[in-house]
């Protein structure tokens, strides 16, 4: 059984170090869990993240982190998703899990007729030439930790402060955009359903449903 945990409105550096401890201490054993949260306003650099890809942080803390990708942003009103899963136990390669993490948004975005399209070489989701989704993951000993970001209804204002992803002049949007009103909550329950089936989990166990 796979265990789905809503943590609310959390500071980064304090789930990435729990990420982090949560994979070390994993052994073949441990079952798998998906964490799905806000963050606090941040702008996270991925492993290779150039620094000429933050152009004016202002007031928002700009964080190392491990996983892969360029600079993105994290901040209220935005849908952040960490699927805690022995990759190599269910099956799958980096790629395969990708490409899941993909489809689950591409199918959740159908849930409101709208199309979502990969696009080469650059991992996540967009519509048109719009980016709805990031996705930057770190695998370790099989097991992965980071995921996937959807912008539901919150301020983008601050990816005009960097090249999102290290795209130049790449525009961003998100549900609110399309007149979509839908809680955090609400949109990450379906969310849950499409990752349960793209990437074959056992049950999932949703601690918030639950209450």
């Amino acid at each position: 059984m796979t265990t789905a945990r809503w943590l609310g409105r959390r500071h980064y550096a304090q789930i990435y170090a729990e990420m982090r401890e949560f994979t070390a201490a994993r052994t073949p054993a441990t079952a798998d869990q998906i964490w799905s949260l806000e963050h606090e306003p941040v702008f996270t650099q991925g492993q290779a993240g150039k620094a000429e890809h933050v152009l004016a942080a202002g007031e928002i803390p700009v964080l190392q982190s491990n996983r892969g990708g360029q600079v993105t942003y994290h901040g209220p009103g935005q849908l952040v998703v960490y699927p805690l899963l022995n990759i190599r136990r269910l099956g799958l390669g980096p790629r395969e899990m990708v490409h899941g993490l993909e489809q689950a948004l591409i199918d959740l975005l159908a849930h409101w007729n709208l199309r979502g399209q990969r696009r080469a070489g650059a991992p996540g989701i967009y519509i048109a030439e719009r980016k709805i989704a990031s996705i930057g993951l770190r695998i370790s000993r099989g097991c992965s930790y980071h995921g996937l970001a959807l912008n539901v209804a919150m301020d983008l204002e601050p990816f005009s402060r960097i090249n999102p992803c290290g795209y130049q002049g790449l525009r961003m949007t998100q549900l609110a955009d399309f007149e979509i009103q839908a809680e955090l909550g609400a949109v990450n329950r379906l969310l849950l359903t499409q990752l349960q089936n793209k990437l074959g989990l056992a049950e999932i166990r949703d601690l918030a449903a639950a209450g």
